[in-house]
């Protein structure tokens, strides 16, 4: 049994809480969050203590932690937990600033511990599935568009939306940014309510990402080209479909359709296309299995604390970017 804390029980904490309270391995001890009646409403769901705030003693009773308050706390709230060398489960974004995300690196490393980043995108079944396929991405496309919520209000679109497919790309292509172009505004908030990004990665592949949190429709859709494949992934509505040069295609095949009377009709036989079966996990619920996976001290599948700077750091540069020509 691992003892488990979770400090933030808002929109998404509540959700770790839930999920925390019903797995057989978990004893949950304790939902951390200054709003009592938040608070209390959890705990009594979750069947687990509220506290107000993050007591020594509870530290003291801590195996591991989920943070999920506002980015702006992130490194307020991991640091007596990873002193007390908690490893933490961080919500995305994982800081800030990439050089709040250094400083909770540095102390997990000082105190013996470790800390996973909650993009939880990398366990949608749909993304999950389509990763497991191999292909490769020398083209990728990103459209995650939401209402605006007012919430996650102390950051802008970028860290709070984009931030998902800046990792997703970055995990796809194993390969670091060299290059960033950007351009969006704000409508709302103080800070950026839609961007538009084109990321440059070293191996030579691209990434055009857009996000909105003024949108009528919700959409999150990710698209992946490579030389003979292309696979479009809508993890809103968990489906995946993946279309690849048919294994029967020649340059014979090729000429017998060019001369065919409706060539465009015969398009398919040119391609295998398959609709991906996935399961019907719940993301939060395997991203929490897999950090306790690594809290006991086995192979994982975890979003590291470095590659949750590395997402941090490209978001700062697009930020950077949109002061250049954002209304």
């Amino acid at each position: 049994m691992l003892n488990v804390v979770v400090v933030g029980v808002g929109h998404l904490g509540r959700h770790h809480a839930r999920i925390l309270s019903k797995l057989k391995n978990v004893n949950l001890i304790g939902v951390v969050d200054p709003n009592r009646k938040q608070g209390i409403s959890v705990a009594e769901s979750a069947k687990a203590p509220w506290y107000s705030d993050l007591e020594l003693d509870l530290i003291s009773k801590t195996d591991c932690a989920v943070i999920a308050v506002p980015t702006s706390l992130h490194l307020q709230c991991a640091a007596p937990l990873l002193r007390a060398s908690v490893p933490c489960l961080i919500e995305k974004p994982m800081a800030q600033t990439a050089v709040e995300c250094k400083k909770i690196l540095d102390l997990a490393e000082e105190n013996n511990t470790f800390v996973t980043v909650g993009h939880v995108e990398r366990f949608n079944p749909a993304i999950r599935r389509a990763m497991e396929k191999g292909i490769e991405a020398r083209f990728m496309e990103a459209h995650r568009l939401a209402a605006y919520s007012f919430r996650s209000t102390d950051v802008g679109v970028v860290l709070d939306l984009m931030i998902h497919d800046i990792d997703l790309s970055h995990a796809w292509t194993n390969s670091e940014v060299i290059g960033v172009d950007a351009v969006g505004g704000s409508t709302f908030s103080p800070s950026e309510d839609i961007a538009s990004a084109r990321l440059h990665f070293e191996n030579g592949a691209v990434a055009n990402l857009t996000a909105s949190r003024l949108s009528l429709k919700p959409m999150r859709r990710f698209r992946v080209f490579g030389p003979d494949a292309y696979l479009s992934i809508d993890s809103h509505s968990k489906y995946a479909l993946l279309a690849k040069k048919s294994t029967s295609f020649s340059p014979e095949l090729m000429s017998e359709i060019m001369k065919s009377d409706s060539p465009q009709t015969q398009f398919e036989r040119l391609l295998d296309i398959e609709e991906l079966a996935l399961d019907d996990d719940e993301p939060l619920r395997v991203e929490l299995e897999e950090f306790l996976l690594a809290v006991s001290g086995n192979p994982s599948r975890v979003v590291t604390g470095i590659e949750g700077m590395q997402a941090v750091k490209v978001a700062e540069e697009v930020v950077s970017k949109l002061e250049a020509c954002r209304w």
